[in-house]
Parts: C-alpha cells; structure tokens; sequence
C-alpha cells in the first residue's frame, strides 16, 4: 500500500488536470515498446512496429497508451484503494495475458520522464517523488495477482 500525504495527491491531482492523456499515454507506452523491446511481444497485433518511428507513430500503441494512462486517471481518483481499483485488470493481465509484471515498473518510470520532459520545471522534485510513489503503487496493485 502507497501512503500519499494530502500535499501529494495535491500535487499529483494538479499535474493531471493538465496532463494530455492521449499524448502522454502513446508517448509513455511508445518508450517503453522501444527502449524494452522484449515488451513488444504482448503487441503482435499492433501492426509495423520494425522501428523506433514506426512505434512512435503506431495508431494502435497510441490508442493503447491512452487507454493505460486513461486507467491512471481511476487510480488518481482512488488513491486510497489502488489494489481494488486495479483487482480486475491485475487479474487479466495475469491470467489472460501473461504480461512479466515488472513491465508494469518499467512503465511507470517511463512515465514519470516523459511527464518530466513534457513539464520542465514544473515538474519539480517534490512532483517526481509524489508520481513515483504513484506509478509504484500501480504497478504493485496490478502486480496484486501475481502474489
């Protein structure tokens, strides 16, 4: 369980309202696809993935970004139940889809530079630590059913 103090769900809640969930997502998730490659092969389907700028401009790794980071906005309004907010798809991701869970961590990261170079100095050192504590609290609540 991730304890936020009530400075930092402030400081986390008033990032994502500024945040562009379908940019920020499909960026996240392109990194990710790229500086992992191994994580590509949950994405068979997504089509031409043979290059980084085939990735990055993939419809299909967008639209999916979006739909993970479109999940963090249900964790942002859960703080304080992270594991029953992501039970089911912890679930699915375990059972049906097989993914390593430490995916999850490296997704997390990943997200936390991108919301770092998308934000500059906005993104402030008291803001990183608030996200990594989020991100961190994801990725063990959809590793939940793997334990």
């Amino acid at each position: 369980m991730v304890h936020l103090t009530a400075e930092e769900k402030n400081l986390i809640s008033s990032l994502w309202g500024k945040l562009n969930v379908e940019e920020t997502g499909g960026e996240a998730l392109g990194r990710v696809l790229v500086v992992y490659p191994w994580t590509q092969r949950f994405f068979d389907s997504f089509g031409n993935m043979s290059s980084p700028s085939a990735i990055m401009g993939n419809p299909r790794v967008k639209a999916h970004g979006k739909k993970v980071l479109t999940s963090f906005g249900e964790a942002i309004k859960n703080l304080d139940n992270l594991k029953g907010t992501f039970a089911k798809l912890s679930e699915l991701h375990c059972d049906k889809l097989h993914v390593d869970p430490e995916n999850f961590k490296l997704l997390g990261n990943v997200l936390v530079i991108v919301l770092s170079a998308h934000f500059g100095k906005e993104f402030t050192p008291e803001m990183q630590a608030a996200w990594q504590k989020l991100v961190s609290g994801v990725a063990n609540a959809l590793g939940h059913k793997y334990h």
